[in-house]
């Protein structure tokens, strides 16, 4: 299993996982000639090699092209009100691959729903100062670029490190973690803490790229290396400033995958309904519940789920929360998985969602439930005939 493993004991920013994922990449024009794709102009690309503490690593700076200083308050005026559509604009105006798009999208949405949580405005009126900017926009498109590049089939991470004190920002001085920071943290799986470093370690850039791509947080799993990027920051602290990535082969983990189940015949299916759609929605990989009899034949129901082992205690805390349970009884599993993204596919009805999915050098394509149904309402066609499409052969 291919692995990327994120080092962010000394935190974690846009151009510091451009700097590591590039020296796993070996090619800094691959990501030069991608960027070109955007067409955005008014900026450029430097990579260079800084020193850390005496440790080398690469360092890419977006440099403005701004040369004369009331072009550059324009210039700034102008990024300055960006907000979330305008972003998804930029990005879906753009020649680069859809699965980079989708990634980078997902990465400016977390950041995107801090900002409104900590302004207390809706998701479309919020102006993004860090998002906004031309240099988030190329550091976290050039992180999906460069993810999908090296497709890797799991990404893991240290605890996130960031430091104390306060820093200047747009809005005036604030607390370290910033808020926008603290917010992606709390609605995401990222663990988190504070070092002894007084300064931001973490750039809100940093920690939605982190929360949306490691699966979990922990020490560094038994793998064989075969690569390790060093990405550089621009400060120099006390401690080494640089993101470290390794890439390697690590085995399946067998003991990742947790059945939990419980029996109850005092729980209505209404209310069981309810909490299969809670489970789903934090996480839950399958939940199913299965006719059962139970002593003095009493008829009742076993609820069983599925999930990540990471998920599990927020899991157990809903069932236990939501049904009459007081009792859940667990097992680690092994399991095989096929690969498999997402897909859209254009069909004379119009767009359909499906899942792709390869197997011994073969692939089938599954079309997606919801969007076969929204097809047949529309079309008023029956949605038996929409599993006959030729598409889907």
């Amino acid at each position: 299993m291919k692995t990327l493993y994120f080092d962010c004991s000394s935190g974690i920013s846009g151009n510091m996982t451009l700097g590591a994922l590039l020296e796993i990449v070996g090619d800094n024009n691959y990501l030069l000639e991608e960027l070109k794709k955007l067409n955005v102009d008014g900026y450029r690309i430097e990579i260079s090699n800084k020193v850390k503490n005496g440790i080398t690593g690469k360092y890419v700076d977006v440099i403005l092209e701004d040369d004369e200083h009331e072009h550059h308050q324009e210039h700034e005026h102008q990024h300055a009100h960006r907000n979330l559509n305008d972003v998804n604009e930029i990005i879906d105006n753009s020649s680069i691959d859809d699965k980079s798009k989708e990634l980078a999208k997902r990465i400016f949405l977390r950041v995107a729903k801090a900002e409104s949580k900590v302004h207390n405005k809706p998701l479309e009126e919020v102006h993004f100062h860090e998002i906004g900017a031309i240099d988030s926009i190329v550091d976290i498109l050039g992180t999906a670029i460069l993810i999908n590049k090296i497709n890797p089939d799991k990404i893991m991470s240290s605890i996130v490190n960031d430091g104390y004190g306060f820093i200047e920002c747009a809005h005036g001085t604030m607390s370290v973690p910033v808020p926008a920071t603290s917010e992606i943290f709390a609605s995401s799986n990222v663990k988190f803490r504070q070092i002894d470093v007084d300064t931001e370690l973490v750039t809100p850039t940093g920690a939605a790229i982190i929360a949306e791509l490691a699966e979990e947080f922990t020490t560094l799993p038994a793998m064989v290396t075969e690569k390790i990027g060093w990405g550089a920051g621009y400060k120099d602290l006390k401690i080494p400033n640089i993101l470290k990535v390794y890439y390697g082969e690590m085995e399946q983990q067998s003991e990742n995958f947790v059945v939990m189940e419980t029996n109850v015949d005092d729980c209505s299916g209404e209310v069981l309904a309810y909490t299969s759609e809670k489970l789903f929605e934090n996480g839950a990989l399958d939940v199913f519940y299965t006719p059962i009899f139970m002593k003095k034949g009493r008829p009742a129901y076993r609820l069983s789920v599925a999930c990540r082992k990471e998920d599990m205690f927020k899991l157990q805390n809903i069932m236990f929360k939501e049904t009459t349970t007081i009792g859940i009884r667990y097992r680690f599993e092994s399991r095989t998985e096929l690969g498999r993204e997402m897909v859209e596919i254009d069909t004379k009805y119009g767009k359909l969602k499906a899942k792709k999915v390869t197997n011994d050098g073969e692939t089938y394509v599954y079309p997606e439930y919801e969007s076969l149904k929204e097809i047949a309402k529309k079309s008023n066609i029956p949605l038996k005939e929409l599993y006959k499409l030729e598409e889907l052969k």
